[in-house]
């Protein structure tokens, strides 16, 4: 795991001083060695952080044998061995999967993105074509930015603080990513908060050319579903589970695993006991008495791990923010972001890479609002208008439940999906505050609005990019710590994404196919298990008064940076202690961590 950068200018030779202060402001994502290469068109620069390969052969940048090309890659190819054995005819000099991306690129170009797995973003200077190749994974574990400079020069970089480390731009705040996150707690990831710093999207090549970009899907998420006995998807679910873990092993450092004590971590754990003699495991947990450590304990306890686990007094949370936040270079709240960053820290005392449970709420139907959607889409149709009109009229007598009244307030589970769940300022509220845009997010397909599986695909595409993976990877390298993600190896997620949905939850049960696949690798209490949440919540960290005191300083003075883009007197009423007032206080301190260039 690394930080790259890179600038592409004809004169680029003469920005030694700027890439340096690029790949310093990246000292975090790799503490191992900084270097840098240059061409007259392109310099290069990485921040490493040894994992592969840890001799001088595994540096980047890296040349091609002809040095006519250089890359630089943060991330991780699984399963490169058996890619290194189909290119025999490339000279290797060492044993890092970084070089074999470069026997691929010398074969076929662009075209080895297609055949390219694992969490990465890379960017290959041609100097013969006088081109710069890049591309993002699939499912956006790593990051990938870029702008154009004041004097046109292309910059590119892990992490926006790089791009604006350089000094060679100005950045302008969107009103559409503004709005974005007010929304949702997050920046979409078709966007940074800059209006003029972007982000390559995941499963997105791009090209610059004699000073033109050109920026293309290489991937879709596979967009239909398949027929498939719960029997036989069993059994192809564990196989292909077992070889992602397996993949996901390799290293020349000692690989642990999170856990959480919940069912896909514990999936994660169990199976990795198949595979190493010895494994260490860490669990995070608060100390009050819904913490999960007891459950962790079963599951290392079962598999005789050398478990390590992190009590965690509810502390001083201001001074926790003060340190984390400036990790961020977007807008961030998702609360859960404090525990992620103190477990992962922990984990650096032990390790370099670490196994995570990640998606499997996305991937096996696993989050309670699921099972919500899937009581409203059998309830009524949405498109029958007596029922809508009835229904309303029902309503003016008699009390009716959640599911009703969210029937007929939305159109479409999607549409309670978007607008209900994943959401904290409604369009209304956003125009109070002063945002009138209202950014709509892409997507690689045409969601079927009453489809639960179509819902999960739009997570995947949306949620887990933009929250999920900025999260684990932020957190992560905040601590110099790899995370791998087994459940978004390419051939189990897509088996997965095309499961039909009465394969993965009910009226009554989630995560079927994982419970049915795995069970018997659990614990008889985990079995009986259903999700729970990080942490006590925000609603218990605002009774606490320096919390408060560190609010008002900021949200409830009328002079503060982020005055500048929302307004003062609409914010004063959403100051209520609850994720609202969480959503403005994390904008708050990220105008303040990033005043110098505001």
């Amino acid at each position: 795991m690394c930080g790259i950068a890179g600038i592409i200018s004809t004169n680029a030779r003469n920005y030694q001083e700027e890439i340096k202060k690029m790949t310093d402001s990246l000292i975090h994502r790799g503490p191992d060695s900084s270097h840098y290469e240059l061409y007259d068109n392109a310099v290069l620069g990485h921040r490493r952080l040894s994992i592969i390969d840890l001799s001088e052969n595994g540096k980047q940048p890296m040349f091609s044998n002809t040095k006519d090309e250089c890359i630089v890659l943060n991330g991780e190819i699984y399963g490169y061995q058996d890619i290194k054995k189909e290119y025999t005819e490339y000279p290797y000099h060492g044993e890092s999967d970084t070089e074999v991306i470069l026997a691929m690129y010398q074969r076929k170009q662009e075209n080895l993105i297609h055949e390219l797995p694992g969490m990465f973003a890379f960017a290959i200077w041609d100097n013969q074509k006088k081109q710069l190749f890049c591309a993002r994974d699939r499912f956006g574990e790593k990051p990938f930015y870029y702008a154009i400079g004041n004097n046109n020069e292309f910059i590119f970089a892990s992490e926006i603080k790089a791009i604006l480390a350089s000094g060679l731009i100005q950045p302008k705040v969107s009103p559409d990513a503004l709005s974005h996150y007010l929304q949702y707690g997050y920046v979409s990831t078709y966007q940074s908060i800059y209006s003029n710093i972007y982000t390559l999207p995941p499963a997105h090549q791009l090209i610059w050319k004699e000073g033109k970009i050109s920026v293309s899907r290489y991937y879709s998420l596979p967009a239909k579903d398949r027929t498939i006995s719960l029997s036989d998807a069993k059994e192809e679910f564990l196989y292909l589970l077992k070889n992602a873990v397996k993949k996901q092993l390799i290293a020349d450092v000692e690989v642990g695993s999170f856990l959480s004590g919940g069912l896909d971590s514990s999936s994660i754990v169990a199976l990795v006991d198949e595979f190493l003699p010895q494994q260490t495991t860490i669990s995070f947990g608060y100390d009050h008495k819904d913490n999960e450590l007891k459950y962790a304990k079963e599951i290392a306890d079962k598999y005789k791990t050398n478990h390590i686990e992190v009590h965690e007094k509810k502390e001083d949370l201001v001074t926790s923010l003060l340190k984390i936040t400036p990790f961020f270079d977007d807008p961030f709240a998702d609360a859960s972001f404090i525990p992620h960053y103190e477990i992962c820290k922990a984990a650096k005392k032990n390790l370099t890479v670490v196994l995570s449970g990640d998606v499997g709420d996305e991937l096996f139907g696993g989050y309670h609002f699921y099972t919500v959607e899937n009581k409203m889409k059998q309830h009524f149709s949405y498109k029958n208008i007596m029922a809508q009109f009835g229904l309303k009229l029902y309503q003016k007598l008699r009390t009716t439940s959640f599911i009703t009244q969210k029937n007929i307030q939305y159109n479409s589970i999607l549409d309670f999906h978007l607008n209900a769940v994943r959401n904290d300022f409604n369009k209304g509220e956003r125009g109070h505050l002063g945002i009138s845009s209202d950014y709509l997010q892409p997507y690689s397909f045409a969601p079927d609005t009453d489809s639960l599986n179509d819902i999960m695909r739009t997570d995947l595409e949306n949620y887990v990019p933009a929250n999920m993976m900025v999260k684990s990877d932020r957190m992560a390298m905040a601590n110099s710590l790899e995370v791998r993600t087994p459940f978004l190896d390419l051939d189990f997620a897509e088996f997965c994404i095309q499961l039909p949905d009465q394969l993965k939850l009910s009226n009554t049960n989630d995560k079927i196919i994982l419970r049915e696949a795995m069970g018997s690798y659990w614990t008889e209490t985990i079995r009986k298990r259903h999700k729970q949440g990080f942490g006590l919540g925000v609603k218990n960290w605002f009774a606490e008064e320096n919390l408060m005191n560190f609010s008002n300083d900021m949200l409830k003075n009328p002079n503060h940076k982020v005055f500048n883009f929302i307004d003062f007197k609409a914010t004063q009423s959403y100051l209520n202690k609850d994720e609202k007032h969480w959503n403005l206080l994390q904008l708050a301190l990220w105008a303040d961590n990033n005043q110098s260039v505001l």
